[in-house]
């Protein structure tokens, strides 16, 4: 609920629950009632802070428009010239575009601001020069209001393999900013920055949340100051000088995502599935079973062999088959070749086609692994072009991986990477790239005079996406940057799947997927099953805790399956089956996950659009603290109905500390409770050995006769 007085630009009046029907008296009233009190060393005039936070307006924290002209312009004050408000029906949202004018900095402004019928909103900002001098703009962030019961934080850190770590904070007087410098949306991003009542968790608190939509340099804040304002922002983080405005030029930061659920972190996490799943590019078709190679052969490719692990994998059930790196010239290790997109002739003399085929004749799509934004020294590309190699002054940045950043925001280099992408795209029958990122851009200067340069490259980057899909509609793209670290809405404009972690190991992965889930549903996350033993920490795990813990994302295959044994060979079948049995519930259903009573405990679901099915992971991470479990809650099913719950096959025989399992878990046709009983008093949990995972079905039985006598 917006507010616009005295000719300013607009603030919030109301962001939170829905209030209902409410009159224009009402709302003037309600504006009135929220007015402060004059106190002794304040303005004599309360100015509400708008969604462009102005420091002529009183605010203290961080502007919505920062930024100068050679030392003039630098604190502007905006006055609304125009706007278009555009309300929708009820339950399809509304947009709204604000223009302001500060004639005195010589510079116009422009707010967007969109309710979309998901529940979330989402405000950008732009900045357009009027005069004939540059101007110089440092940063635009807009700024959304909580209110005063947001008194805790929650966002997320991390690290390569071990992604998306939460960590909480008191909302303390100051700022708590999370700035990312890394030229790409890095691990320790915060993914959602969450304000809400002390102790809000997954099920239970009013909370606010905020998503910076850019995948290169960004900010995501939030600010209480002393006089008691709260604003949760975020934008682009600019490097200095690299927005520079002539005449009539505009900048248009990345949007600025919010969502307020009164339900807890599930309600956020909701709205933004919701608004991701009515994308028109939202991929439509059942997400494929994903067989990547790349830990099962790495840099050694040889013809034969690839052709029997398309075999084996089409046997376990298999839908597409991914060839990682390795494929083009120079590339016998990660030291070379980056940059070099040519099948290599030594490797390949055929060219991929023979191995494409054998993929088609055994009923997969083929996919294709490039890195198309990096090259190594040692290529030829580097060779013959250093040029184009993102760098400050005459040095080049330091190595990362024994590679360094093509400059996209070249026109040259662009137009050579998308001409090979194109070009083998072309060539070959490829349904499916795997695009990734693996390096930090570090001292990342563009063109002649090596001006700062990530703003141009993120740009560049989306323009070569777009491009790329614009002329292969049918590929389907996946983001991976070292792994799970570019995951934000900017990137999946444009693709239709992340990389989840280079972590494949399922202990790492239940914390991973439980936090990326926050924002991404589960169908664009991937997940594969790995080999035993987890080559990035070491563990060995049993096949159905790898299995069960991908099963709840993109499922995927991520092991070389000659060295496996017929019978778990088998057993992997069986969970391809059940995945293609139940991914139509676990794309589209509601994510739920219950709030942990015991943190060596976790346990997540997806619940059916109309509450009828639903599948549960009881997750026994850690040993537990007491020999004799709880129970354990079902949540985000329909009160009122009725439900059969058991265990589900082939997840259905995790190892325990005794060899019986509890007692209802034992009984062929499980248990018959409401959805009331089970959300709220719940059902005894087995007694799990540490990293094993029972799978829970629970579907609707037709009315309350059939559940027969209680148990």
């Amino acid at each position: 609920m917006l507010s616009v007085q005295d000719g300013r630009l607009p603030s919030v009046l109301h962001w939170g629950p829905d209030l209902g029907e409410v009159s224009e008296h009402d709302l003037a009233v309600l504006r009135a009632a929220t007015v402060p009190q004059v106190v002794n060393n304040d303005l004599d005039v309360h100015v509400p802070v708008g969604l462009l936070p102005e420091m002529a307006t009183g605010w203290r924290g961080r502007p919505g428009l920062s930024g100068h002209r050679d030392g003039a312009g630098w604190s502007p004050s905006a006055r609304l010239v125009r706007w278009d408000v555009r309300p929708s029906g009820p339950g399809q949202g509304g947009s709204a575009v604000f223009e302001g004018e500060d004639a005195d900095a010589g510079l116009a402004v422009r707010l967007e601001l969109e309710l979309r019928p998901s529940g979330l909103v989402r405000t950008r900002a732009a900045v357009r020069n009027l005069l004939a001098e540059a101007y110089v703009v440092d940063g635009l962030v807009p700024a959304l209001p909580v209110p005063e019961t947001a008194t805790e934080l929650l966002d997320l850190a991390g690290r390569w393999g071990r992604e998306r770590a939460p960590q909480r904070v008191p909302f303390a007087v100051g700022a708590h900013s999370r700035e990312n410098r890394r030229g790409r949306t890095g691990p320790d991003a915060p993914l959602v920055l969450a304000a809400g009542a002390e102790g809000f968790g997954f099920r239970t608190g009013e909370v606010w949340a905020v998503h910076t939509a850019w995948s290169g340099n960004h900010v995501t804040c939030a600010e209480r100051v002393a006089e008691g304002g709260r604003l949760l922002s975020g934008g682009e983080l600019l490097l200095p000088g690299e927005v520079r405005l002539a005449e009539g030029e505009e900048y248009v930061g990345p949007w600025l995502y919010g969502a307020h659920a009164a339900d807890g972190l599930d309600g956020v996490a909701a709205r933004f599935h919701t608004d991701l799943r009515a994308r028109e590019q939202h991929p439509g078709s059942p997400r494929p079973v994903v067989m990547n190679v790349w830990e099962a052969v790495y840099f050694d490719h040889d013809l034969d062999r690839l052709v029997d692990l398309a075999r084996l994998g089409a046997e376990v059930g298999a839908e597409r088959f991914v060839l990682d790196d390795g494929w083009f010239r120079h590339r016998r290790d990660d030291s070379a070749g980056l940059g070099d997109w040519y099948v290599d002739e030594d490797v390949w003399p055929q060219g991929l086609a023979p191995l494409v085929d054998a993929v088609r004749a055994h009923g997969m799509e083929f996919g294709l692994w490039f890195e198309p934004e990096m090259v190594n020294p040692d290529s030829d590309l580097a060779r013959a072009h250093p040029d184009w190699i993102l760098r400050t002054g005459g040095r080049e940045p330091l190595l990362s991986r024994r590679q360094q950043v093509l400059d996209l925001g070249n026109p040259d280099a662009r137009a050579h990477i998308l001409e090979r992408l194109d070009s083998l795209l072309t060539e070959y029958d490829i349904s499916y790239v795997k695009w990734d990122h693996n390096r930090d851009l570090l001292d990342a200067g563009s063109g002649p005079v090596r001006a700062a340069g990530v703003h141009a490259q993120t740009l560049a980057v989306y323009g070569l996406l777009d491009e790329l899909r614009r002329r292969h509609p049918e590929v389907e793209i996946e983001s991976c940057s070292s792994g799970g670290l570019r995951v934000d809405l900017g990137i999946l404009e444009r693709t239709d799947r992340v990389w989840g972690s280079d972590c494949i190991d399922p202990l790492e992965r239940q914390q991973i997927q439980r936090w990326t889930t926050q924002l991404v549903p589960p169908e664009l996350v991937g997940s594969h099953v790995g080999s035993p033993h987890s080559h990035t920490t070491g563990r060995t795990h049993d096949l159905s805790f790898r299995a069960g813990t991908a099963l709840f994302c993109s499922f995927g295959i991520e092991w070389d399956i000659s060295s496996a044994s017929a019978e778990e060979r088998q057993e992997l079948a069986g969970w391809v089956s059940l995945y293609q049995e139940v991914r139509g519930l676990l794309h589209t259903g509601t994510v739920v996950r219950a709030d942990q009573w015991d943190p060596a405990v976790a346990l997540h679901g997806v619940v059916a659009p109309d509450g009828s099915d639903a599948l549960f992971a009881l997750v026994q991470l850690t040993t537990a603290l007491t020999s004799v479990p709880g129970s354990v809650r079902l949540p985000g099913l329909r009160p009122e109905a009725t439900y059969r719950v058991v265990a589900q096959a082939p997840g259905d025989l995790p190892r325990v500390r005794r060899q019986r399992l509890t007692p209802w878990l034992a009984e062929d046709d499980g248990v018959v409770l409401p959805g009331s009983v089970l959300a709220s008093a719940g059902l005894r949990a087995p007694a799990l050995d540490p990293e094993q995972l029972l799978l829970l079905r629970v579907t609707e039985v037709p009315s309350p006769a059939a559940r027969g006598g209680a148990r």
